[in-house]
């Protein structure tokens, strides 16, 4: 059973001080039966946030910033795609909120949107991404699987990198990325004047004006085979984290204590082969279970670190 839990921690200000009250029992119990494995270090500005390389690793796909082929691996898995050859990236609907200084990802995805709106978009969309060469096809209601040679080698950034954030450090700077740029900012012209912001705004949501790439790239030849056991996802933490709500962090933090984290201790304890991924804003890091050392004994009985600690390195 391998748990693998994104935004576990955060290098802001606000979330270093919910760590230094934040009480997670089973997790300190936990840790101090397995053994950690060698730290995946990044920052907090690489296009891939640490979540999305631990579970790139686990599926046995390449790790190349900015270029985890997930929507590749979405094609693959539709039979009308899966005989496409080449590169593949998301399109998504999204609103940015400009200001004097900066503009920011606002809203992604986009919210309170139907299956009959993001298919009259989708239709005024096409004519501009087949200029490109690109060609989109559904994937769910305001998104969509892109397929173009121009995503080849393009690195792109994770909608966990972006919202809610100034997006000038992830905005496409390939050398293919030129065509990209135009074709965001005609779709902001068609979205500017297109009805179905009207009928949002009515209704009083936010408006479509923008879209974004993500998920850009290519599988490899021969796609390894994934890891025996696929990590659980603990999506708990993400909204919260996002939003800079760090006082529903914690709370979602003490509550996956008690539910999954519980859950991988009492399965190791019965002698089942465990793994835990903690990902951070910038790091990740596994531990594992197995045989412990005569240090890692003494540990466990003695001087085991305080989850706080391991948490602020993420």
């Amino acid at each position: 059973m391998h748990l693998l839990i994104p935004h576990a921690a955060s290098h802001s200000e606000g979330c270093q001080a919910a760590l230094a009250t934040l009480k997670l029992p089973h997790l300190q119990k936990l840790l101090s039966r397995l053994s950690p494995q060698p730290l995946d270090a990044g920052d907090e500005l690489s296009w891939s946030p640490p979540h999305e390389r631990a579970l790139a690793r686990s599926l046995g796909l390449p790790v190349t910033d900015g270029q985890l082929p997930w929507a590749a691996l979405e094609a693959q898995k539709r039979p009308e795609l899966a005989h496409l050859p080449g590169a593949w990236a998301f399109v998504s609907l999204c609103h940015w909120q400009a200001t004097t200084h900066e503009v920011t990802m606002r809203q992604l995805p986009m919210h309170e949107l139907s299956a009959t709106e993001s298919d009259g978009l989708l239709a005024a969309m096409q004519p501009f991404f087949a200029q490109d060469g690109i060609t989109l096809h559904p994937f769910e209601a305001g998104r969509w699987l892109a397929h173009g040679a121009v995503f080849d080698g393009l690195p792109s950034a994770s909608p966990d990198r972006v919202l809610g954030r100034n997006l000038s450090p992830w905005m496409p700077t390939a050398s293919q990325a030129s065509g990209l740029i135009r074709l965001m900012s005609e779709m902001q012209m068609l979205f500017y004047t297109h009805p179905l912001n009207d009928a949002r705004e009515r209704r009083g949501a936010l408006a479509v004006n923008a879209i974004w790439f993500s998920g850009s790239g290519t599988l490899p030849d021969r796609h390894p085979a994934p890891a025996s056991a696929q990590p659980i996802m603990a999506p708990t933490l993400r909204q919260a984290a996002l939003q800079d709500n760090w006082a529903g962090w914690a709370s979602a933090w003490q509550q996956l204590d008690v539910t999954h984290i519980r859950q991988l201790l009492d399965a190791q304890r019965l002698g089942d082969a465990v793994q835990l991924t903690l990902c951070g804003e910038r790091h990740a890091q596994s531990w594992v279970s197995q045989p412990p050392s005569l240090k890692q004994k003494f540990r466990q009985l003695f001087s085991a670190p305080p989850v706080q600690g391991t948490l602020e390195k993420l």
